[in-house]
């Protein structure tokens, strides 16, 4: 099993654990914090298991009904997982409206306290864990779950504060209103989780200065006298790039595919943590204003 499939599986045990323990607190208690967070947990459980069945097929070969492989399915999973994110914010956002209008004491206070405590020391070493395997992996997929379960520690930490607080004071408001800080910034966390897996899913070229990175790697070799048609897209952990080079007519075959795999493997050195895929078109001649009109798709 990949370090990445591991992650998902603690993930998912996490997030069980977690629903398990909430829903009976927030039943309980009445505290829509708790009763929120505890819904939180059950969308982490099922993005999750989600995620385990994305990164299982995104890993999978080409084959004759995918050319490329399924690597596009770690974005559609960061996008769904982002979405999930928003749409929990947004119940949690309802809940904490109809608390307001509808105010109600909350019960089982100590209880429900220890239970979130407890929460926060799992669901940090959670996300301690994920980062670790997220920057070891580079993987898109688990870094939005690391970000999500990071977005439930904040919540984790709001709700233990509300009850400290309503305990306290006996202000049940405060409770409601900490429910509608958290779902904002659930939402602000998601926003760049879902942008960033959208553009990828419509094949957004590389950041600039990749591309400036692949240009060197190219002109660094005199036998190339130019080239043209540079194209590049991410998919997941996959990049692909493809360029036609333009060598001097008289080199034969042989010679110009040797100097295009130096190219090729200059190119992947540029991306050690990513399955680099270069498709390099040989040109005799430059041809790149005869056929402009064809390649501008």
């Amino acid at each position: 099993m990949t370090l990445e499939k591991k992650a998902t599986v603690v993930s998912t045990s996490v997030a069980g654990l977690l629903v398990l323990l909430k829903m009976t607190v927030g039943v309980l208690s009445g505290s829509i914090a708790v009763l929120a967070s505890a819904i939180d947990s059950f969308l982490d459980l099922t993005v999750s298991l989600f995620n385990y069945f994305a990164l299982h097929n995104a890993e999978k070969n080409p084959d004759d009904s995918f050319h490329f492989g399924r690597s596009k399915i770690e974005p559609l999973a960061a996008v769904i997982e982002g979405s999930v994110i928003s749409f929990s914010a947004f119940f949690i956002l309802y809940e904490a409206l109809e608390k307001i209008i509808h105010p109600h004491e909350m019960l089982y206070m100590m209880e429900s306290f220890y239970v979130m405590l407890a929460s926060i020391i799992i669901t940090a070493l959670l996300v301690a864990f994920l980062i670790h395997v997220a920057k070891k992996t580079k993987n898109m997929v688990i870094r939005a779950d690391a970000l999500h379960y990071k977005t439930d520690l904040l919540s984790n930490g709001a709700v233990l504060f509300a009850l400290a607080a309503v305990s306290y004071t006996g202000e049940q408001l405060i409770d409601p209103i900490l429910g509608i800080a958290i779902a904002g910034y659930m939402i602000y966390s998601a926003f760049p989780i879902i942008k960033e897996g959208i553009l990828m899913l419509l094949d957004i070229a590389l950041p600039t200065e990749d591309i400036e990175k692949i240009d060197q790697a190219i002109k660094s070799e005199p036998t190339i006298t130019n080239y043209h048609y540079l194209k590049t897209r991410e998919s997941g952990s996959h990049i692909f790039i493809s360029y036609h080079a333009v060598f001097n007519v008289s080199i034969s075959l042989y010679d110009a595919h040797l100097v295009a795999d130096k190219v090729e493997a200059k190119i992947l050195a540029l991306f050690p943590d990513k399955k680099v895929h270069v498709l390099t078109h040989m040109d005799p001649y430059d041809d790149s204003e005869i056929n402009e009109d064809e390649e501008q798709w």
